[in-house]
């Protein structure tokens, strides 16, 4: 008889043992055989361990299974759609050999700097040991490193040297579409740096902001700013016409001093920044409301004494998300600045600065979407579960497929903003590019930020477990993602500048989506592979016709209440038409199509369904109301 053999019948005829009923014996009790010394006498639970050759925990060993992480690969390589896109519109090999290069950068040395901006996020030290203010806001060796690569590679530059003609912006916010995941948070203080620079650029570079101006936009790390945008206060975000109380003084030599409270200031570290502020007359007496409101231009300096000048760093804010990035609440204590607009004129001159900003959020949002898909597809080809891989599970491959449509959808919208606005700058764009801009821009920003937050959280359930511990990076995805639809205006903000829009063009910006889109359908008329989603996509297109029509004979309210739904269906209706477009190309793949019919799957129009359900009637309003405030009765 075997030893195991004699042991285990030993074992059984005593009473059912540990081993015997599944439960092993304590840790203690167990040692390796290659570890007895030699001659001693070795207990059953060794000899019995030997005899199966399997002792998994013993000793120092924690079992033999570890599940392989998922691998960022070049980000540019793995991405088909951004591939396409870019032969189809920007194929010289100067554009695809750089964002080949930066990709195989982000993925391998960049992703590694983001991720320590996030465990080291900045801290504020307000006193020296001596008690003399300072107020230095420390932030990682990595996110100084980002600051360099974020000039080096002319992440804003690009914008401005316009190499590429009309597809600048385009090449640009390829580039930023492939950095923001890794970045650490740094296409922040870029957006707003890039919107500093559009804003300059469009009143004129001139003093006193032509030496801020080149260095905005420079390529040299050593001589290259970031703008901050200092608009927040306690009263307000949106609403800076009545929530602004911040005073500018003039002085003898025709500058000002800012006296406020600013109540959220992004990328506080920045070396200037742009911000509103009411001018006070020699009475003292300010004008209320958005007409009181005019743009000002300070540097962030320190003087002698090591101070920040006309500034008080009060604390850091402790946010959701969004860690890696200094947010401060500031003091302006006879901060020294200039005024960059006509009295008044503030709030119209920062609208090409929202512009930027707003295209720079849904490049982010689009690309977070990207990220966490390219991250679960690859986990997919890595994890087993219930005796296959993942990426076999039919089911789990479907949720994966409907996020990769989430995020073609989203990346085409951004990038055709982004044409538009460089057709703008460009000096081509006809009016019927500029309404289209001007529509589009807080569409696409409201609907790519509300999309993320829906597919990242998607993306970490993929994971399983593993989405929700943080030392895999996986939940800052989330956290961060969940700025992008508060940030420049949250979705009800922004669907009621769609309606402002609509109303200050006298509908001209709806005339020229309804032509374009029926143009971009045009060129698929004849391809029967897609006929299905060009047959929803125009019909969906005739159903919001009818619906603005109906809206136009209805009181004000009715707009209003319709506002969130409208953007949405121009969103859907709009990316159906692109996805289309797209899928036509002679380049174009047989997922391009594939993509285009599943987003056509969906309903195109909720606002034409929702009208038809009397959902915008202004007696729902009370019944809201009431809804929402709905208490116990008394008894």
């Amino acid at each position: 008889m075997s030893v195991c053999s004699a042991l285990l019948s030993r074992r059984v005829a005593g009473g059912c043992s540990r081993v015997v009923c599944g439960v092993p014996p304590p840790l203690s009790h167990i040692r390796l055989a290659s570890a007895a010394e030699p001659g001693a006498r070795r207990t059953a639970e060794e000899e019995l361990g030997e005899a199966a050759g399997y002792l998994p925990f013993s000793g120092a060993k924690i079992g033999s299974f570890f599940q392989e992480r998922p691998v960022l690969k070049n980000p540019f390589l793995e991405d088909a759609l951004l591939r396409g896109y870019m032969r189809r519109h920007l194929p010289q090999e100067a554009a695809s050999s750089d964002l080949h290069a930066f990709g195989e950068r982000v993925a391998n040395e960049v992703d590694v700097w983001g991720r320590e901006c996030e465990v080291n996020p900045p801290r504020l030290v307000q006193f020296d040991p001596w008690g003399h203010r300072v107020d230095h806001i420390i932030t990682s060796p990595a996110w100084k490193r980002m600051k360099d690569l974020s000039a080096q590679e002319g992440l804003v530059a690009i914008g401005y040297e316009r190499s590429f003609g009309e597809w600048s912006r385009v090449y640009q916010m390829s580039k930023l579409y492939i950095f923001s995941p890794s970045s650490g948070l740094y296409t922040c203080p870029l957006a707003m740096t890039d919107g500093a620079a559009k804003v300059i650029q469009s009143r004129g570079v001139s003093w006193p902001v032509d030496e801020a101006y080149s260095h905005l936009t420079t390529r040299q790390p050593e001589h290259f700013w970031t703008s901050g945008q200092w608009m927040t206060e306690r009263q307000g975000g949106s609403d800076v016409g009545s929530g602004t109380e911040t005073v500018a003084v003039p002085q003898d030599d025709g500058s000002y001093k800012l006296h406020g409270f600013k109540w959220f200031t992004s990328a506080t570290d920045a070396d200037m920044t742009l911000t509103l502020a009411r001018v006070q007359d020699r009475t003292g007496a300010t004008t209320t409301g958005s007409r009181g409101l005019s743009l000002f231009y300070a540097e962030v300096s320190r003087g002698e004494d090591g101070r920040l000048t006309g500034i008080e760093v009060q604390r850091l804010k402790d946010k959701l998300g969004t860690r890696q990035m200094p947010t401060a609440e500031l003091l302006l204590d006879g901060l020294p600045a200039h005024r960059l607009s006509e009295k008044g004129r503030g709030v119209a001159s920062i609208a090409n600065m929202l512009t930027i900003t707003r295209i720079h959020n849904s490049i982010s949002a689009a690309a977070a979407m990207r990220r966490v898909v390219q991250l679960a597809g690859d986990y997919a080809t890595r994890r087993s579960a219930f005796g296959k891989l993942l990426k076999d599970h039919p089911l789990h491959i479907q949720t994966l497929a409907r996020m990769e449509v989430e995020t073609r959808g989203a990346f085409l919208l951004v990038m055709d903003v982004c044409r538009l606005l460089g057709r703008e700058e460009s000096g081509m764009a006809i009016r019927h590019d500029a309404d289209l801009l001007r529509l589009l821009t807080p569409v696409a920003k409201l609907y790519t930020g509300k999309q993320a937050v829906a597919v990242v959280s998607e993306g970490l359930e993929s994971f399983g477990g593993q989405g929700y511990i943080e030392d895999t990076g996986l939940p800052g995805l989330l956290r961060d993602a969940q700025v992008l639809s508060i940030w420049e205006g949250t979705t009800n903000v922004l669907s009621l500048d769609v309606l402002r829009c609509v109303a200050r063009s006298s509908g001209m910006v709806l005339h020229a989506y309804f032509t374009h889109a029926k143009c971009l359908l045009a060129g698929a008329s004849g391809v029967s592979r897609l006929a299905p989603a060009v047959k929803a996509v125009d019909c969906a297109l005739s159903e919001l016709e009818v619906f603005v029509q109906v809206a136009a004979t209805r009181a004000p309210g009715y707009l209003e209440l319709a506002a969130r739904d409208l953007a949405y269906s121009l969103a859907r209706i709009y990316t159906g038409a692109l996805l289309i477009d797209h899928a036509c190309w002679v380049g174009a793949s047989s997922s391009d199509t594939y993509a285009a019919l599943r987003w056509c799957e969906q309903e195109l129009c909720p606002v034409a369904t929702k009208q038809a359900r009397g959902c915008y009637d202004l007696s729902s309003t009370s019944l809201d109301v009431e809804l929402v405030y709905d208490r116990p009765t008394q008894g």
